[in-house]
């Protein structure tokens, strides 16, 4: 699995990905992408087959009780993919590594995440985790 870290987070994640067996992930900002909105990386994530990472859940899976009814995912047939680390605005470093090793644990124990969503949730002092099939299809 090859992870895509969003600008809207450490460059330090692509670094505990390597160091945990996923040498092909890369951070947005190396691959000369910043500043891209995120129906131009879009195309990027599919057609690199990248399980993307990202703190803007919404923007990508849409709304949290209706996922894939919005959102760049929305027509997505096919992906490698999306892991949403939410926490609160001021996510630090420390609570984005901590969000991304929950993630990294899991994938560990269940590898397969193409066509799902992983979502680790700092809620209440917390953390929660969610996966779940997008697009839901039956």
């Amino acid at each position: 699995m090859k992870f895509l870290i969003d600008e809207c987070l450490s460059p330090e994640l692509a670094n505990r990905a390597h160091r945990r067996g996923h040498g092909e992930s890369s951070h947005v900002v190396w691959i000369g992408l910043s500043g891209r909105k995120d129906w131009e990386l879009k195309p990027v994530i599919l057609s690199g087959d990248w399980t993307f990472v990202t703190r803007n859940a919404v923007d990508f899976r849409g709304p949290a009780k209706r996922p894939g009814t919005k959102g760049q995912y929305a027509d997505v047939s096919l992906h490698a993919g999306l892991i949403c680390l939410n926490g609160p605005p001021a996510m630090d470093l420390d609570m984005q590594i901590e969000l991304f090793e929950q993630a990294l644990d899991e994938l560990a124990a269940v590898p397969d995440l193409v066509n799902q969503v992983l979502e680790i949730t700092l809620e209440s002092e917390s953390l929660l985790m969610r996966r779940y099939r997008l697009p839901d299809v039956d």
